[in-house]
C-alpha cells in the first residue's frame, strides 16, 4: 500500500520547526457554529505570532507569511 504525502500545512509545519518554532494548531467552532483553526509560532527569542482562518491551510499560509517578512529582515 503507498503511502500518501503530506499535506502543504505539514510541510510549512515542518519547516517553521528547522527554524526554530514552536508551533501549534487548534479548530474551535464560533458562536455562529462556524469551524475557525487557530496556528500560533512562539520561539526563544520572545517572538510569537497567532493567526486565525477560516481553514487550516489558510492559517498555516499566512502564519508562514508572518514569520518569513517579520524575522528574516535583517
Amino acid at each position: 500500500m503507498m503511502r500518501p504525502g503530506k499535506k502543504y500545512w505539514e510541510i510549512i509545519a515542518d519547516n517553521l520547526s528547522k527554524a526554530g518554532w514552536s508551533w501549534g494548531c487548534v479548530s474551535a467552532v464560533d458562536r455562529d457554529g462556524r469551524t475557525i483553526w487557530i496556528v500560533d509560532a512562539h520561539r526563544d527569542d520572545g517572538k510569537r505570532f497567532i493567526v486565525t482562518a477560516d481553514e487550516k491551510l489558510t492559517a498555516f499560509l499566512e502564519l508562514e507569511r508572518i514569520t518569513l517578512s517579520r524575522c528574516n529582515v535583517s
